[in-house]
């Protein structure tokens, strides 16, 4: 593990600090499981660990963060108002990020960038956000159905491992009848070929 964050300051023990100030025990052991996962996926493709470290860390810092946050970050930074249509699932990526620039002072746009779309994906994404995306589905923490399945697409192909997320990910909102983000479908349709 690395001992400091020159993104953010602080050292590693702070950094652990002051997120597990903001999460739940349960939420925290998955931020260290993402973060371990990522680790991994960035050393097998060629991605900065360090970054992926940290945007492992970070990415669900604002998980439980309450609704009226995020709405007023929206309005303070003048964010597409669609994003008050949504919810946490989104907001915690799309808008988390505005909190952490204000709490780190973190202005590494990769790593934001990868956080921001964390759950959505998208029709770009760079090899960090990629190995981000992976990780927080598959960290050893996951029990669901397919989360095995899933691993090994991981330890095969970083490309084949965001399709078969992201199409797993559409199955489930759609057999739940849940409205799916606008960006998740171009995230899909840029990725499927993958699995051809």
């Amino acid at each position: 593990m690395f001992d400091f964050y020159p993104e953010v300051n602080l050292s590693r023990e702070d950094l652990l600090a002051k997120i597990a100030s903001m999460v739940k025990k349960s939420r925290f052991e998955h931020m260290l499981g993402v973060e371990k996962a990522a680790i991994a996926l960035a050393q097998k493709y060629e991605v900065d660990p360090h970054k992926a470290s940290l945007a492992g860390l970070l990415h669900d810092y604002c998980k439980e963060v309450d609704d009226e946050t995020f709405l007023a970050l929206i309005d303070k930074y003048g964010l597409d108002s669609d994003l008050k249509n949504w919810d946490n699932n989104i907001w915690h990526g799309k808008v988390g990020i505005y909190k952490m620039r204000e709490d780190f002072g973190l202005e590494d746009e990769e790593v934001l960038r990868a956080i921001e779309i964390h759950t959505v994906g998208d029709k770009e994404m760079s090899g960090l956000a990629k190995v981000l995306y992976v990780a927080d589905y598959i960290e050893e923490g996951r029990t669901f159905p397919g989360v095995i399945e899933a691993r090994a697409v991981a330890n095969q192909d970083l490309n084949q491992a965001v399709a078969f997320e992201t199409m797993r990910l559409v199955e489930y909102l759609a057999e739940r009848r849940l409205t799916i983000y606008p960006q998740t479908f171009e995230a899909y349709n840029a990725f499927i070929g993958y699995l051809s």
